[in-house]
């Protein structure tokens, strides 16, 4: 079923803080740069998650998407150690599959045992994680018979009308896992059920979907929708669920971050907007931009369009951290993750240049964080996050890739 939400009114703080004015970190690692032209195979880096080898923590993984250059696997010197292709089209003139977001379920229970999964969309697919695999850590086990998640017809599935933001999610009440997915240029979300089939590949179900508001009323009484390209509604795709309450947090990108219920449930609650939020814009078909109005002053103070790159970092005690990439300043900004707390702002950072040669982090457009020892590079945790303008680059190549940061410096930072 298919729901249309009500946006509820906020009313935030004033407590802006100048990105200039906030801590700079700098990254221990950083990928190699992947290139978005046919010599680099379309290679866009976007969602990295990190996989937790708890037997062996010094050979955890991260696991990345490149968009149409497929996945990346990483160890902890951000060097690659797998390649995995995007699936191509049903015939050479049908669009090839575009990995955008990925993230993990640990331990679901297959024919063939308990498998830890990577999960992408935007044609879903699954990867058993193993590490010692002889070819590399992914092997697909997506169920053949899965269908689109979205998308009606192959005409859709060329237009990108597909699966974009995505999330897992397991219940601890019922053992099962979920993933949420996005669809790209609406406000869709959907809520999944994974399922195992007996061939040992996974499949799912759809179990409901909404839809968050595309249009907001202002407190002056008028309607304001961000502005976008005509038959575009303002997409989600940073998500991330908390596994301790289940909290979907979902970030729509030129209006805010979203709590709600991960089963979709209840009442979505906007608890922060963008700068940009409520500011009139005209698109010019010429220029494919939006040429913005004056600010009213409704918006935000701490995140700036997009927002992007959700993800938590949990502490022992229940406390800890749900961080998002404000993409508008390149920096991230940090939210209580209690509830009880409201989701009240805890400060934020920027990822600066290392050296002439480890540059930071510019246009997030991912992040994920683990707080668990991770062996002898990363003690105390690790942050990785996307660079979507990586240097050095030349001027006719598209470059990007990841960050690797120690948390350490990061909770230093928040609790500084």
């Amino acid at each position: 079923m298919t729901a249309t939400l009500v946006a509820l009114a906020v009313t935030l703080p004033a407590q802006a803080q100048a990105s200039s004015d906030l801590p700079a970190l700098t990254a221990r690692a950083e990928t190699a740069a992947l290139y978005d032209d046919e010599a680099g195979g379309n290679s866009d880096a976007d969602d990295p998650a990190i996989w937790r080898n708890s037997a062996e923590p010094d050979r955890s993984l991260v696991v990345a998407t490149a968009k149409e250059g497929g996945l990346r696997v990483y160890d902890l010197d951000a060097r690659e150690i797998q390649s995995v292709p995007a699936p191509a089209g049903p015939t050479p003139d049908d669009a090839p599959g575009r990995f955008n977001n990925v993230d993990l379920v640990q331990g679901l229970k297959l024919s063939t045992g308990r498998a830890d999964l990577a999960v992408t969309s935007d044609r879903l697919r699954f990867y058993r994680i193993d590490r010692d695999r002889v070819g590399g850590p992914l092997t697909d086990v997506t169920d053949p018979a899965a269908a689109p998640v979205f998308s009606a017809d192959q005409e859709e599935i060329n237009d990108q009308r597909t699966a974009y933001g995505l999330a897992t999610w397991t219940d601890r009440a019922t053992g099962r896992s979920y993933a949420l997915v996005s669809r790209r240029e609406t406000t869709s979300v959907a809520l999944l059920e994974l399922l195992p089939t007996r061939s040992g590949t996974v499949g799912y179900r759809k179990i409901r979907t909404i839809d968050l508001p595309s249009s907001f009323r202002l407190p002056d009484g008028t309607s304001w929708s961000p502005c976008l390209e005509p038959g575009e509604l303002p997409q989600v795709e940073g998500m991330v669920v908390d596994p301790a309450n289940g909290a979907l947090y979902a970030g729509q990108e030129d209006v805010g971050i979203w709590r709600l219920n991960a089963d979709l449930s209840g009442t979505p609650r906007l608890i922060d907007k963008v700068r940009e939020y409520g500011v009139p814009g005209t698109y010019d078909e010429a220029t494919e931009e939006c040429t913005p109005g004056a600010d009213p002053g409704y918006g935000g103070t701490r995140i700036s369009a997009d927002v992007e790159g959700l993800t938590l970092i949990p502490e022992a005690d229940g406390d800890g951290y749900l961080l998002a990439s404000s993409q508008g300043d390149n920096t991230f900004a940090a939210y209580d993750r209690e509830l009880e707390d409201d989701n009240e702002y805890e400060g934020g950072f920027r990822v600066t240049a290392a050296s002439a040669t480890l540059d930071g982090s510019e246009e997030c457009d991912g992040a994920a964080a683990v707080n668990a020892p991770l062996g002898r590079r990363y003690p105390n945790g690790l942050l990785v996050v996307q660079d979507g303008d990586e240097t050095p680059q030349s001027e006719d190549r598209s470059a990007t890739g990841f960050k690797f940061v120690d948390l350490a410096d990061v909770m230093d930072a928040l609790e500084d």
